[in-house]
């Protein structure tokens, strides 16, 4: 004990460059400050400070000595400030982002969250911008794509895919596509980013030397539900991503076309500022969603993810 003490005076000398006032940090003498360093300075054979009447300066083996020594009291605060959260029962308001459609794959899983955390209130922001995680003061935000940004950590939470959908009803009357230039002569039901104005392409896989279908705007949405609503309704094929059309393809309202003629894939993540002490509130969202959002998604085997 007398050792750690000794390395916490120190540290808070070493940083605040007087024994006074690294005292006063401590409710210590100077004087006590100053005999604690010089034990350490005994046991360890060397000169640690340069000293006079008003300050004292590190040496450099006393810089070099600070530099290790700082770290290993870091991890000791945060080893207890650790421990004092796990003893806390996870509450507060966390304020998440997610895509504007997020609600489809989050909404099935959080009763049993707010089962489980009562005390922790939710602030959902669905937007399909690409926000500043730290500017913007979010706790997390789940995104798909490539998220390269110093400032957070992320988790990996699962897979999506695009598919070709319509109504079984569109089909009977239209026949079904057999290779992609059949769009041609179809109705396609076409997204359009709402940031950008352009019309979403659909990636499809094309046999060497064919030419990328002319893909016609028979409806066009800014919304990717209101797309799929129409295709069910009979008003064309539709290219949206899995757990949008998941249901209506569980319950026959709608039918895949071209399978394995796509070629989207994606990946969902959750991010957060990198900080170092995480609240429990936050680690056990982290924890919840990471173990369960995508847990059963069906993607098909030609995904990389």
């Amino acid at each position: 004990m007398d050792k750690f003490n000794s390395l916490i005076a120190f540290v808070r000398t070493a940083e605040s460059g007087s024994f006074v006032a690294s005292g006063r940090q401590l409710g210590l003498s100077a004087s006590a400050v100053g005999k604690s360093v010089a034990r350490l300075e005994q046991e360890l054979g060397l000169r640690l400070f340069e000293r006079n009447t008003r300050n004292v300066r590190l040496t450099e083996p006393g810089r070099l000595y600070y530099e290790r020594c700082r770290p290993l009291l870091d991890d000791l605060a945060d080893a207890e400030a650790m421990l004092t959260q796990s003893m806390q029962a996870p509450r507060g308001r966390l304020r998440i982002s997610l895509p504007t459609n997020g609600y489809h794959f989050l909404m099935p899983v959080l009763p049993e969250f707010r089962s489980r955390y009562p005390e922790i209130e939710l602030d959902l922001d669905f937007n399909d911008q690409l926000v500043d995680v730290v500017a913007d003061r979010f706790d997390a935000v789940i995104r798909s794509g490539d998220m390269p940004d110093s400032r957070l950590q992320a988790r990996r939470l699962g897979p999506f895919c695009f598919m070709l959908c319509a109504s079984p009803d569109y089909l009977a009357r239209a026949g079904v596509p057999q290779r992609p230039r059949d769009l041609e002569r179809h109705c396609c039901v076409r997204f359009r980013f709402a940031h950008s104005g352009k019309l979403q392409e659909w990636a499809l896989k094309l046999e060497p030397g064919e030419r990328p279908p002319h893909l016609p705007a028979s409806l066009i949405c800014n919304n990717g539900e209101a797309a799929v609503a129409a295709a069910m309704h009979g008003m064309g094929i539709v290219y949206s991503v899995n757990f949008l059309v998941g249901d209506a393809l569980a319950d026959g309202r709608l039918q895949r076309v071209l399978e394995g003629c796509e070629e989207q894939f994606g990946q969902f993540w959750l991010l957060w500022p990198n900080q170092r002490r995480m609240p429990p509130k936050l680690r056990v969202f982290i924890d919840f969603v990471g173990a369960r959002l995508f847990a059963a998604a069906q993607v098909p085997r030609q995904s990389a993810f």
